[in-house]
């Protein structure tokens, strides 16, 4: 088995971006517009380092 470097997808794992918390379909986790970007996928010019470009992440959804 090779080890698949972490900003790598591995064929059974979905590609995580910084501010993901989960990968997608993760019980108890769902999608939501990326704080930094503000859902734009962009800062300036350049794709937000947060949400890959995305203008989403993957986070926890609370519970009580």
């Amino acid at each position: 088995m090779t080890d698949t470097p972490k900003d790598q997808a591995s064929p059974d794992h979905t590609k995580l971006n910084p501010g993901d918390q989960a990968e997608p379909g993760t019980p108890g986790a769902g999608e939501n517009i990326c704080p930094e970007c503000k859902g734009t996928g962009r800062i300036g010019v350049t794709p937000c380092p947060i949400c890959g470009g995305t203008g989403t992440i993957i986070e926890g959804i609370g519970g009580g």
